[in-house]
């Protein structure tokens, strides 16, 4: 018998055993933020390595962590990426829960982590919380 192969192809992974296609699925290969800054802290900005430490040495790296050291090693505003932003599940339900624990309304809420409106209740809706 043939070991199975591993084909990339445009974001799907197919994995086949003589010839036959076993499994198709989609893989999301996120960058290893942590590293990146890690370089940049170092290369080019490291007198500002200790304000970003906290942060850096999290286990797990949410979008919100992401953007606040963006903010801090480069002093660009939250403001001015506010269209590019992207938020994954995980970060949701924690924005989600924050409100909660805290019993923030959805203006609140919005106000606090620079969102719209109609976007956290977009989120409740799908999300059931």
């Amino acid at each position: 018998m043939v070991s199975p192969k591993q084909h990339f192809l445009g974001g799907l992974i197919n994995i086949t055993t003589d010839n036959k296609k076993i499994l198709n699925m989609k893989k999301y290969v996120t960058p290893d933020f942590r590293q990146i800054y890690k370089d940049i802290l170092t290369r080019k900005y490291p007198e500002k390595y200790e304000t970003c430490e906290g942060v850096l040495l999290k286990k797990n790296i949410f979008t919100l962590d992401i953007l606040k050291i963006n903010a801090l090693i480069f002093g660009i505003s939250e403001k001015n990426s506010q269209k590019y932003r992207s938020y994954k599940e995980s970060d949701i339900l924690y924005m989600l829960e924050y409100q909660k624990k805290n019993k923030l309304n959805n203006g609140q809420l919005a106000d606090h982590f620079k969102l719209s409106r109609n976007t956290v209740t977009k989120w409740k809706k799908i999300y059931k919380s």
